[in-house]
C-alpha cells in the first residue's frame, strides 16, 4: 500500500485533532483552530506535488496505440484496450492523460475525413484576414455543385470535433461506433454531397501575455544608489516569490485566454454562418440533416432564424439523442408543425427499434434507437 505525500502531511495533524477531541473543553478552541488550520490546505494543490509531469507524447505511437483492423484502439505491444487509471490514486493526472490522448484522435479523425473520405477542409470565415482567429468544416468535392442531395452531419457538445460522434466510444468502442465516418462513406456512396460541421471550434487558446509592471525606479529622480538597493530588494522578493509558487504548485499549468472566431463563437452562430455562406448556395434540390445532440438544438435555432430558407431547402431531419427544446427556443407554431412532418427523433431506449416513444413536447416524433448506451444510428437507414 502506497501512502502519498498529502497524506503525510494531513496525518499529523489528524492524530492531534482526534486527542484534543478526547480530551475536556478546554481543548475546544485548540480543535477550531486546527480544523481551521485543515480549512486552509488547498487539497487539490496537495495532490498536485504527487504527480508526474503533465508531459504527454504528442502521437500515438507515443502513447504506444494504434487503432487495429478494426478500428480499435489497442496497445500495439500487449494488444488490450485504452486503460484509463494508468496510475493509481492519480485521477488528476490519468484525466489530463487520458485528454491529451483525445487531442491526438481529433487530429487522427481530421487526416481520415481528408484521406479515407477524400473530405477538403475548408477554412471559415471565409474572408478572414491572415492575422485572425480561424476553424473549418469539410465537404465533398460535390457538396455545393451536386444537383439532387446533400447530407449535413452534426455533432454534439463537449470535446468532441468535426468527424466525431463520441470520444469515449472511439477509445472504448471503435472508430465506426464514434465517428461519423460510415455515415459519410455511404452518403457518397449513394450518391450525396456531404458538408461536415465543426460547431464545437468556437476560439483558439493562446497564453496570457505576462503583464510587466515597471519598477518605480524607473521613472524616479532618486539617487542611484537608492535606486540600486530598492532593485536588489526587488529581485529577492520576486525570486522568492517564484521560488515559493514552484513549491506550492509544482504542476501549475500555463494561464490560457480565448480568442473567440468571429461569427463561430457558439454552435449556433457556427450553424448559422454554414448555412449562410455554404448549405444556401448548394445547387441540391434535397437538403438531409444528421443532428446529434446538442446538434440538434443547434438545427432548431438556425431554423428558428432562417424558418423559409431552411423549409424551401430541407427535406428531412434525423435527430439523435436530441437536447432541443420548443419551448425554452421559443420555437413558433409554423416551425413545430413543420417539424413533426419532416424531423424524427431517435433516443435512448430498450424498446425495439422504431417504436413511439412518449414525449412531453409538442414537435418531432420520438422512437427508440432500440439501445441505452447511444451508439449513433448504426441500425439506421439515411
Amino acid at each position: 500500500m502506497s501512502i502519498s505525500l498529502s497524506s503525510l502531511i494531513l496525518l499529523p495533524i489528524w492524530i492531534n485533532m482526534a486527542q484534543i477531541q478526547q480530551g475536556g473543553p478546554d481543548e475546544k478552541e485548540k480543535t477550531t483552530a486546527l480544523k481551521d488550520l485543515l480549512s486552509r490546505i488547498d487539497l487539490d494543490e496537495l495532490m498536485k506535488k504527487d504527480e508526474p509531469p503533465l508531459d504527454f507524447p504528442d502521437t500515438l505511437e507515443g502513447f504506444e496505440y494504434a487503432f487495429n483492423e478494426k478500428g480499435q484502439l489497442r496497445h500495439i505491444k500487449t494488444g488490450e484496450p485504452f486503460v484509463f487509471n494508468y496510475r493509481e490514486d492519480l485521477h488528476r493526472w490519468n484525466q489530463k492523460r487520458y485528454e491529451a490522448l483525445g487531442e491526438i484522435i481529433t487530429k487522427y479523425v481530421y487526416e481520415l475525413l481528408e484521406k479515407d473520405c477524400n473530405l477538403k477542409k475548408i477554412s471559415i470565415p471565409v474572408d478572414a484576414t491572415e492575422s485572425e482567429p480561424k476553424s473549418f468544416i469539410f465537404m465533398s468535392e460535390d457538396a455545393l455543385t451536386n444537383p439532387q442531395k446533400l447530407m449535413v452531419l452534426i455533432h454534439g457538445s463537449g470535446v468532441v470535433r468535426a468527424g466525431q460522434w463520441a470520444r469515449r466510444l472511439i477509445i472504448n468502442e471503435d472508430l465506426d461506433s464514434g465517428t461519423q465516418i460510415p455515415f459519410i462513406k455511404r452518403a457518397v456512396a449513394e450518391g450525396y454531397g456531404v458538408i461536415v460541421l465543426n460547431p464545437n471550434e468556437n476560439y483558439i487558446e493562446v497564453e496570457k501575455p505576462k503583464i510587466h509592471v515597471q519598477s518605480s525606479s524607473d521613472s524616479s529622480d532618486e539617487p542611484a544608489e537608492k535606486r540600486e538597493r530598492k532593485d536588489k530588494v526587488s529581485k529577492e522578493t520576486k525570486k522568492r516569490r517564484d521560488f515559493y509558487e514552484k513549491y506550492r504548485n509544482p504542476q501549475r499549468e500555463k494561464e490560457m485566454m480565448q480568442l473567440y472566431i468571429r461569427e463561430n463563437g457558439s454552435p449556433e452562430e457556427h450553424a448559422i454562418y454554414v448555412w449562410d455562406h455554404f448549405i444556401a448556395q448548394a445547387a441540391a434540390e434535397n437538403v438531409f440533416f444528421v443532428a446529434h445532440s446538442y446538434g440538434g438544438l443547434a438545427f432548431v435555432e438556425l431554423m428558428i432564424q432562417r424558418e423559409a430558407d431552411v423549409k424551401n431547402k430541407v427535406t428531412a431531419v434525423a435527430l439523435t439523442d436530441s437536447v432541443h427544446n420548443v419551448w425554452h427556443q421559443e420555437a413558433g407554431k409554423t416551425i413545430r408543425e413543420w417539424m413533426r412532418e419532416n424531423c424524427c427523433n431517435w433516443v435512448s431506449s430498450s424498446e425495439p427499434l422504431d417504436t413511439s416513444v412518449e414525449s412531453m413536447l409538442p414537435d418531432c416524433p420520438r422512437v427508440s434507437a432500440d439501445t441505452d448506451c447511444f451508439v449513433i444510428l448504426k441500425k439506421n437507414s439515411m
